[in-house]
């Protein structure tokens, strides 16, 4: 008796299922199908409609990357498009960014990719960059690497360990969602980073200014001061282009009246 060969689509909705850690039972109720048929649909011996591919896809949270690759080994065309972010069809996508990026000048703020490689940044984020090694600076530029390692803006990162702590579980959480296997490398080259020589517990505490307690900041010593930042992520809501739906938004503000007179003082001297 031959043996089922393993299917594509199923062996990709397996993937997904187990990422997800949920049970055939569990998906089969989410979808509302019955075990049987997902059971078949996983083996090979059932085949998927393109709208149970996009079906199950949705039930398990799938990036619209790996949407289009579930929809491929099912056998079907992708349907979400996927235009590089320096293309001629992204334009409309760097003209909004751009825009929101520039309103929240005087405070920094960054557009990166789902690798964290910066794709755009305001007037006021290079004023924050000085001190970094120019391999870091070099497109593209990695907004982990630039961070974390020694060689970049760690040294200036007065709470560097808690700091890095912050970063890395984001990427953990991340690399749960999307399965990214270039995400995962990146989380363990930074992992090995060693930790600027003066970092010390003391380091680690140093505060949010007014917001301490409350959130993880970012402190970071410039030639014009101490920096104290709250950073949030923005992202784009029901996006159905690929690379806008993976695409983040890091704006750094004040977390203290000190730090947003420097930044005023820093934009005046811009042209």
């Amino acid at each position: 008796m031959n043996e089922l060969k393993p299917d594509p689509f199923g062996t990709v909705l397996k993937v997904w299922r187990k990422q997800r850690r949920m049970s055939q039972l569990d998906l089969a109720s989410e979808a509302e199908i019955s075990t049987r048929h997902l059971s078949f649909l996983e083996t090979g011996r059932a085949r998927p409609s393109r709208d149970m591919v996009l079906h199950l896809s949705e039930c398990l949270d799938v990036p619209l990357r790996e949407r289009n690759s579930m929809l491929i080994a099912g056998g079907f065309a992708p349907i979400y498009a996927d235009h590089d972010f320096g293309t001629d069809q992204s334009a409309a996508i760097r003209m909004a960014v751009e825009r929101i990026l520039t309103a929240h000048e005087p405070y920094p703020a960054l557009a990166m990719d789902r690798h964290w490689n910066m794709v755009a940044a305001n007037r006021i984020v290079p004023l924050l960059l000085g001190g970094v090694g120019p391999e870091f600076l070099k497109p593209p530029v990695n907004i982990l690497r630039l961070s974390l390692h020694p060689n970049g803006l760690a040294p200036r990162v007065v709470n560097y360990t808690e700091w890095r702590d912050h970063l890395l579980d984001r990427m953990r959480r991340q690399i749960a969602v999307t399965a990214d296997a270039k995400l995962r490398g990146l989380y363990d080259e930074a992992s090995r980073y060693r930790a600027p020589e003066k970092v010390t517990e003391i380091d680690i505490a140093d505060g949010a200014g007014e917001l301490t307690g409350l959130v993880v900041p970012l402190v970071l010593q410039s030639d014009a001061g101490k920096l104290r930042f709250v950073s949030t992520t923005t992202v784009f809501g029901t996006p159905v282009e690929v690379t806008l739906s993976e695409l983040a938004i890091e704006t750094l503000l004040p977390a203290d009246a000190q730090t947003a007179a420097i930044l005023r003082e820093l934009a005046a001297g811009l042209p």
